[in-house]
């Protein structure tokens, strides 16, 4: 038995696995996406904090979801429309459409988690109102994103940077904090 030394080209199991499990994700994230409990669990002990703790924790609840939107977007939306990813023909292209629209998914979450963390603390909340109306027309975005609109990209990038301009004119730098895939996908 000769063997012309060429073999079928299989798909590892994993990566299969992976995408369908992804595609499972973004069909039931969007009835996920209302979940308060990241932002409101200071006001149930208002009686038992002062003020200025109050302000304290909304600021830093304010920096931590806005770092982690911010990373999530750079890592798997900005950059890889960078690198130009998102066009016909790229290598993985499907792959990383699945990861943008996740990550856009995450990172419209989180976005809405910080402004309403702003909201607890006078002077970040006066930074954060104009920008509230641009997070919220990131909402259909993600699944632009998913589609392989690429000019979504932008969207977020710009989105993004005005969060990190309110946060730091209010004293509360904004670092980008890149979440695992895992941690995005549920």
């Amino acid at each position: 038995m000769q063997t012309t030394g060429t073999r079928p080209r299989r798909i590892p199991l994993r990566r299969a696995l992976l995408a369908v499990l992804l595609a499972a994700a973004l069909l039931t994230l969007p009835a996920c996406g209302n979940s308060d409990d990241d932002s409101s669990g200071s006001t149930a002990t208002a009686s038992a904090t002062s003020t200025a703790q109050q302000q304290k924790l909304a600021k830093t609840r304010f920096v931590a979801n806005a770092g982690a939107a911010a990373g999530a977007a750079y890592q798997w939306i900005v950059k890889p429309y960078r690198a130009g990813k998102f066009k016909k023909g790229a290598d993985g292209r499907t792959f990383t459409l699945i990861k943008a629209g996740l990550a856009g998914t995450f990172a419209y979450n989180r976005l809405k988690a910080a402004s309403d963390n702003a909201k607890g603390d006078p002077t970040l909340s006066k930074y954060m109102a104009p920008v509230t109306a641009s997070i919220a027309t990131l909402k259909d975005l993600p699944s632009k994103l998913r589609k392989g609109d690429g000019s979504a990209a932008g969207s977020f990038d710009d989105v993004i940077n005005q969060v990190k301009d309110a946060g730091k004119s209010a004293g509360a730098d904004v670092t980008e904090k890149v979440p695992s895939l895992s941690s995005i996908g549920g």
